[in-house]
Formats: C-alpha cells, structure tokens, sequence
C-alpha cells in the first residue's frame, strides 16, 4: 500500500552568508563595548555606552548580558555603572606573557632599513648591558653587523642611553656603581654629570646618539620601546659609518629611528611615557 508523506510547507529562509554577518556585526559591537569600557577604569552607565557605541540601548544590554556571562565585563547595581570584566584581564595577560618582542619588531626593523638605507637593530638591557637580540643588515657595501647575544655598556651606546634616558634615578645609579663609566674610545662619555646632560637631551628629542663612543667610525642613533606600564623594555636603533651618518643626517634619522619605536610600542600595547 502506498504511503501518504506529507512534506512541511518550505519557509523561506535567510540568504546565505546573512547568519554570518550579523554576527559579526554582533562581535564587532561586543568589541567596540570592550575597547570604551577598558578606557574608562571607573566605569560607564547604559546610555553612555549606548551613545559611544552609537547602537540602542536595547541592543547594548542585550550584548552587555552577554559579556556578562562569560566575565569580561561586570556591572555594579549600586552605581549602575558597567566596568571591563576579569575575563578580559586573563586574554590580555595571555598576550603579555606570549608577545616575542623581537617578532614584533622584525617588519618594523625592515622598514626602518628601507627607510634609511642603514642597518637597524633591537636591544634590551641585562644586568646593567645591553644585548642585541634582533638586527636586520643594510645593503651597503660598508655596514654595521651586530651579532645577536653581542653586549655592550650602556653608557657607550645609543641604544644604551635611550633606554637610561628612562631609568629611574635609582636604577640608574645602580648601573653606573656595578659598571662605572669605562671609556671604550676617546669619545666615550665618562663623567656622570656629562652623560646624565647627555641622557636629558635624549628625553627632550625622543633618541640618543652614539658619536663614535663604542667603536671608532661608527654612529647609531637609537629611540626607546615601552610596555604596558610605561617601562622602558628594549631600544631599536640604526647604525651605519660616521662618513654615511654625518651630522646634517642625524636630525631626520632620529625622527625616523623615534617613529619606529613607537610603533614597536604600539605594536605591543606599549604606553610611552611622557
């Protein structure tokens, strides 16, 4: 015997791909809710949300809720204000434990030696040292190599003085007591009131110079890299022979040098300081 198969009536449906653009729609709006909360530590009402999003307040509660349940943000009935969540803490904190500095810095180093046809590298301090952990060469024929684990004192390197330029009092009291100030050449600064009017210049123009200071006929011109809490953490400089950085050079190639760290800093949710 045959069979009656009754078939439910077809509704018609979204076009495909709707579902997913209105969710990211949704993520983008969430995002946007994160990025103005993190701005404002104290906090923010519905409807101050709502205008800074520039989205109903219907729909911001909506995705308020929702961030709600999974803690990255947690609202205070007492004041009726919103604030980030704990949630939001622990993925940020993920990215500060895993950040490479020196991957970050890679293309920011390469355009950096597009820019100005000298070679460009990356150093953080150790123990009062600095140690170079990422260069990327020139093409010129005569160029500056600087092996990565190479150390060299602070005090006689640009990248050294644009990181002391940032140092506390103490700390840096602490560097020039463990390391004093050896002169690597006859142009080496080795008098503390000489290199601490060399280090206010360096904070005033944003970049340290090293004027043949660590090696005979050679130049580098160095800007600081911050963390997150304002920390100096590392310095990108360019180095190249003093015939090549003379001094009607230095001005734009420390602006150059400058405008790369502080892209370096941004690229790791870095603050700089002021």
């Amino acid at each position: 015997m045959a069979k009656t198969i009754r078939r439910r009536p077809v509704r018609p449906g979204k076009p495909a791909g709707e579902d997913a653009g209105s969710s990211a729609k949704s993520l983008n709006k969430a995002i946007d809710i994160l990025v103005h909360l993190g701005q404002v530590p104290e906090g923010m009402s519905l409807p101050d949300i709502s205008l800074m999003v520039g989205q109903p307040k219907s729909t911001m509660h909506r995705l308020l809720t929702a961030l709600e349940g999974r803690r990255f943000v947690r609202y205070e009935p007492d004041t009726r204000l919103w604030k980030i969540g704990v949630e939001a803490f622990v993925v940020g904190s993920a990215f500060l434990r895993n950040r490479d500095i020196a991957a970050f810095a890679r293309p920011v180093m390469q355009a950096l030696v597009n820019d100005s046809g000298e070679t460009a590298s990356l150093y953080v301090e150790d123990e009062g040292e600095i140690v170079c952990i990422s260069q990327v060469e020139c093409r010129q024929t005569m160029r500056v190599i600087a092996r990565p684990g190479g150390r060299a004192k602070m005090h006689t390197s640009g990248s050294g003085k644009a990181m002391l330029a940032y140092f506390t009092p103490e700390r840096l009291a602490d560097v020039l007591e463990r390391h004093g100030l050896v002169a690597a050449t006859e142009k080496t600064i080795n008098t503390p009131q000489g290199l601490r009017g060399h280090l206010d210049r360096a904070r005033r123009q944003g970049f340290a110079i090293d004027d043949e200071e660590n090696s005979l006929g050679i130049r580098c011109v160095a800007a600081p890299v911050f963390d997150h809490a304002s920390e100096v953490i590392a310095a990108v400089s360019i180095s190249g022979p003093a015939s090549r950085i003379v001094d009607a050079r230095i001005p734009a190639l420390g602006e150059r040098v400058r405008a790369a760290a502080l892209a370096l800093t941004r690229s790791i949710a870095g603050v700089p300081q002021a």
